[in-house]
């Protein structure tokens, strides 16, 4: 027995593990705050026939096209430009900066906020956009600093500085402080420095932690000076001026922040 249209319920393509599976599934991709309509987009045909291939008439095809116009009229409004435009914004720094899934969703959410509280008006989209991503990163400890997102965004950093603090206030938004340990893994890849070298860099971290050294200390600062220390101690021979350039910091900074852990957690060199 034949049944007409039936639905069949099989993969798309070959699936071989659960990723692929939520991903390659037949209902199309996720909705996701990071595209302008959330991933449910209107499309209507422009073709004559229905679903069943038969010819619409006149009247349906008027009424059809009335739709169509408005759909076409109702996506060119300034708050679906400037989604636009943000999320491409976005999804550059996404790639450029290594950013997960999970940030971007919550720095699409950020600057949806934003839209409609009007914080964008007389704003670059592009600040807003890099301010928001800022500020996702801190909320959920993915390690960037104000540095990476300007330079990634090709804005000054002094504009983002100020489009996050309005951000802050305006929102109301909690943020941390950076954990240094964070900032290790990162710093020390660039650099190539071994794994010992890190964990004892980490322990001193953990350390300055717990003495409250770090209180009010910048702390991609700290993660480099721990980790200059780490390498003395541990006769690797890595350049003060390397770990500087990898870490954002000045070697001046980095030689000051060294001499003061040393003396208030008496490592002796």
């Amino acid at each position: 027995v034949l049944i007409e249209k039936v639905e069949d319920t099989g993969s798309e393509s070959r699936i071989h593990d659960m990723e692929e599976y939520m991903t390659k599934s037949r209902t199309g991709r996720g909705v996701s705050l990071a595209m302008y309509d959330m991933g449910l987009p209107t499309v209507i045909s422009s073709g004559g026939k229905d679903a069943s291939g038969n010819f619409l008439s006149s009247y349906t095809k008027y009424t059809f096209n009335r739709l169509r116009l408005w759909d076409k009229r109702s996506k060119s409004r300034s708050t679906d430009r400037n989604l636009k435009i943000a999320f491409i914004t976005l999804d550059a720094l996404k790639t450029k900066l290594a950013i997960p899934d999970m940030v971007i969703e919550k720095t699409a959410y950020i600057y949806r906020k934003a839209l409609s509280m009007k914080i964008s008006r007389g704003r670059s989209i592009t600040s807003l956009t890099c301010a928001a991503l800022y500020a996702a990163c801190r909320q959920t400890d993915t390690p960037r600093t104000l540095h990476d997102i300007a330079q990634a965004g090709n804005i000054n950093k002094k504009n983002l500085s100020r489009s996050y603090r309005d951000l802050i206030k305006t929102l109301d938004l909690k943020v941390r402080p950076f954990d240094s340990s964070e900032f290790i893994t990162r710093i020390s890849s660039e650099v190539d420095i071994s794994e010992k070298t890190r964990r004892v860099a980490l322990n001193i971290i953990s350390q300055a932690v717990e003495k409250e050294i770090s209180a009010g200390k910048n702390p991609l600062a700290l993660a480099a000076a721990a980790l200059h220390i780490s390498c003395v101690l541990n006769q690797e021979r890595k350049k003060q001026a390397d770990i500087a350039k990898a870490s954002g910091i000045t070697a001046v900074t980095i030689r000051n922040r060294s001499m003061a852990l040393r003396k208030d957690l008496g490592i002796k060199i």
